[in-house]
């Protein structure tokens, strides 16, 4: 037999486990080139510049 608890958590021991749970929105800057948002220290996915100059050619339609 599998162990079960002795006694039901309750609602608030519970929630406070779940605390720390919550997602949080992710932190954009804006690029420095074409002043789209991005992510921090990432290539700028419209422009392929990063920190002042071209890392990534990006095709242009």
């Amino acid at each position: 037999m599998t162990p079960l608890p002795k006694r039901k958590i309750s609602k608030g021991r519970r929630d406070r486990r779940r605390a720390h749970d919550a997602l949080t929105a992710r932190k954009l800057v804006q690029c420095s080139n074409c002043g789209e948002s991005r992510l921090p220290h990432h290539v700028c996915p419209h422009c392929g510049h990063y920190k002042g100059r071209e890392v990534v050619s990006v095709d242009r339609d």
